[in-house]
């Protein structure tokens, strides 16, 4: 049976008695059903795992101790700025904001655009990438008897622990080679080339606690976090949001891309289109809806690609077997040569030494984060 619907008036009105400081409105979600507005979301907690209401209470406990640290002086042990936004530090790293549409792979938005990130903030703001949801959720997800959640089934969405491991197991392609488009699918949508273009990461950590968790965003980039949505997030224009009114609808997980310690409060990049809240982001406040559960980074990037047109600037080699580096122009910095066997890697040093010493331009193949082919211009 479906929920009753919450209307705007009543969430206004909440809001202003509570005087919990967000804008509501319409938005491109409040319209929907209820049932509709379930499948926009996509977080189960993992068996065993804590339930939703068990990650607000703990999550609410923990900001009480984090407060009381505050205002000892504390908050600052880890060393993370007071506040940050990866939008504008130094440059965008945050890439595009997507929709999800229809179908409950929220989790594939949110892991895909905390690694999306990384990417960029390993090759810069400039630089282009957008891997593929389609291949993460209707691939790995599906393998593990996940789907989009239609009619209430039990095995919609997934958990965040199991698509890290995934990530860094398996890897993901890109968009070119696995459009999304929403619904259920097995894995059918891949185009040829699409294994030569994968990324993953070298491992994953789940981060507690407040100042962990701005320790990470700062020293690593944005990470991936689930949390307890109600019926009067969607209506949701701006502010920092806090829980006011309507019942519980389910998990969601989203991308943490910032924070700001004096206003207290997340910076989130949402999966539901630019039309809901601030152009597709939100802000949170810190402990308000478990948002601090469930929340995992990835420790590194392992992709492939190429590097065309650089120079060889230096060479560094250690008295281990196999074990030297390369010095790339036009900000590529060191990279380390493809060490398999004593063949390939005496070739790859060659060709670098002599590219080097004429001044030549090189291309280069990355694969596994390590040099594995080189062609001398």
């Amino acid at each position: 049976m479906a929920k009753e619907k919450l209307e705007l008036k009543a969430v206004q009105e909440a809001i202003a008695s509570s005087s919990a400081g967000w804008q509501a409105g319409t938005t491109s979600v409040s319209e929907l059903s209820e049932e509709d507005k379930v499948i926009l979301l996509g977080y189960t907690p993992a068996p065993g795992a804590p339930s939703l209401q068990d990650q607000e209470r703990s999550c609410e406990a923990a900001l009480s101790n984090y407060l009381a640290q505050s205002a000892a002086n504390f908050s600052n042990s880890y060393g993370a700025p007071a506040a940050l936004d990866w939008r504008n530090n130094g440059g965008n790293f945050v890439t595009p904001v997507k929709s999800q549409g229809s179908c409950g792979s929220c989790v594939a938005f949110g892991v895909i655009a905390s690694v999306e990130s990384q990417i960029k903030m390993l090759r810069g703001a400039s630089y282009a990438i957008d891997l593929s949801e389609a291949h993460f959720f209707y691939c790995h997800a599906r393998s593990e008897g996940r789907n989009c959640g239609y009619n209430n089934d039990p095995k919609g969405g997934w958990w965040p622990e199991n698509a890290m491991k995934l990530f860094q197991s398996q890897g993901v392609t890109e968009e070119a080679f696995y459009p999304y488009t929403a619904g259920d699918q097995n894995c059918t949508g891949k185009l040829a080339g699409w294994d030569s273009r994968l990324t993953k990461i070298a491992g994953y950590s789940k981060i507690n606690g407040i100042e962990a968790i701005k320790e990470y965003i700062a020293t690593k980039g944005p990470v991936e976090a689930c949390y307890s949505v109600y019926q009067d997030f969607y209506n949701y224009r701006s502010g920092v949001y806090r829980y006011t009114s309507g019942t519980l609808l389910g998990g969601h997980c989203v991308c943490i891309v910032g924070y700001d310690s004096a206003g207290g409060y997340w910076i989130c990049k949402n999966s539901w289109g630019t039309n809901f809240g601030e152009s597709g982001f939100f802000k949170i406040a810190f402990g308000q809806c478990g948002i601090e559960g469930s929340v995992y980074g990835a420790t590194g990037i392992v992709n492939n690609y190429n590097i065309s047109g650089v120079k060889v600037q230096g060479l560094w080699a250690t008295n281990e077997t196999r074990n030297a580096w390369v010095f790339l122009s036009n900000g590529q910095g060191w990279k380390k040569i493809g060490n398999l066997n004593d063949t390939s890697f005496i070739n790859i040093l060659t060709q670098l030494t002599s590219a080097k010493a004429t001044n030549s331009n090189v291309n280069v193949v990355i694969k596994d984060s390590l040099i594995q082919q080189v062609y001398v211009l």
